[in-house]
C-alpha cells in the first residue's frame, strides 16, 4: 500500500467517524420529536380511563336501578297475594249482613220457622269460618274504643257509667279488616 493509498483510506474511515458521529447528534433530534407522541398516548390513556369511570358508573348505577325494580315488583306481589280475596270479600259481606238480619228474626215458636232459622245459623257459621281463613276479621263490637281508621261513627248519645266517652255505644252494621286493609268500615253509634 503506498502512502497515497493510506492517507486515502484514512481519510474516508475519519469521514464515516464523522457521518456515524453526525448521526449521534441527530438522534437527541429525534428523542425530541418522540416525545410529542408519548404526551399525545398519555392524554389518550387519560381519556380512555375517564370513559372507563363513566361506564362503570353508568353500569352500577343501572345494577342499583334493576335492584329497585325488583323489589318494587316483589313487594307488589306480595301485596297481591296478600289482598287477593278483597273484591270476593267485598262481594260477599252483604251476604253474611243478611244472614245475620234472618236470625234476629223472632220465630214465635213456629217449627218450620225454627228450621230455617238452624240452617240459616249453620250457613252463617261456615260463610264466616270461610272468611276468617282468608284473613277477613270482623271489627266494631260494643264496649270498643272509637278507632276512626275503621270506623265510622253516625250518630253520638250521651256517656253512661257503662260507657266511656269515645267508646262504641251500637253497631249499626259491622265492619271488616282483610289483614291490616279495612274492607268495609264499621257504622257505629260513639258515646260522648
Amino acid at each position: 500500500m503506498s502512502k497515497e493509498e493510506a492517507q486515502t483510506k484514512a481519510q474516508e474511515e475519519a469521514t464515516e467517524t464523522e457521518a456515524v458521529q453526525g448521526d449521534l447528534v441527530d438522534e437527541p433530534v429525534e428523542e425530541a420529536s418522540t416525545e410529542e407522541p408519548a404526551v399525545e398516548a398519555d392524554s389518550a390513556l387519560a381519556a380512555a380511563q375517564e370513559a372507563l369511570q363513566e361506564k362503570e358508573d353508568a353500569l352500577l348505577r343501572a345494577q342499583a336501578e334493576i335492584q329497585n325494580i325488583q323489589t318494587r315488583n316483589a313487594r307488589e306481589l306480595a301485596n297481591i297475594r296478600k289482598y287477593d280475596g278483597q273484591k270476593l270479600a267485598e262481594a260477599i259481606l252483604p251476604v253474611v249482613d243478611n244472614l245475620e238480619r234472618a236470625l234476629a228474626i223472632e220465630s214465635d215458636g213456629d217449627a218450620q220457622v225454627d228450621q230455617v232459622q238452624k240452617g240459616v245459623a249453620i250457613t252463617l257459621k261456615t260463610l264466616k269460618t270461610a272468611l276468617e281463613q282468608q284473613g277477613i276479621q270482623p271489627v266494631g263490637q260494643v264496649g270498643e274504643a272509637f278507632d276512626p281508621n275503621s270506623m265510622q261513627g253516625v250518630q253520638t248519645v250521651p256517656a253512661t257509667d257503662d260507657l266511656a266517652a269515645d267508646q262504641v255505644a251500637e253497631v249499626l252494621q259491622k265492619g271488616y279488616l282483610l289483614h291490616d286493609r279495612v274492607i268495609r268500615p264499621a257504622m257505629v253509634v260513639v258515646a260522648q
